[in-house]
């Protein structure tokens, strides 16, 4: 079942290879794959800065559909989640690739976006 509505979804939204590929127990999409996910389906997504300081940021993503939350934090990964300075940037692309990937049931599938995590780019 999970393999039918995968094919569907890469119909769909004319996926490729260059955007989507597997990372150990996951399927992971790129940006460029949450794009056009985002332009097929002309998905709106709004945002909120519930935090924004200099080495920690929380942004809502909100639609007439959903809300979530895409947060950053700099640091060494016992104390942060990324080594990026661009803070709130990172917060925005997590909170946006996880509302587009709800919207679509990609959770239900296991499909993470590369933003959500450093673990997550590709090799």
């Amino acid at each position: 079942m999970n393999r039918e509505r995968l094919a569907e979804l890469y119909k769909k939204y004319n996926l490729t290879t260059e955007d989507v590929y597997k990372h150990k127990h996951y399927l992971i999409i790129t940006r460029s794959g949450v794009e056009k996910i985002m332009s097929i389906d002309k998905i709106k997504v709004n945002y909120e800065v519930i935090r924004c300081e200099p080495d920690f940021a929380v942004f809502k993503a909100y639609n007439d559909k959903l809300q979530t939350f895409g947060s950053a934090k700099h640091g060494d990964f016992k104390n942060g989640n990324t080594q990026s300075w661009y803070i709130a940037e990172l917060a925005e692309k997590r909170a946006m690739a996880r509302l587009v990937l709800k919207q679509v049931g990609a959770y239900e599938l296991g499909m993470f976006s590369e933003d959500e995590s450093e673990d997550f780019k590709r090799g």
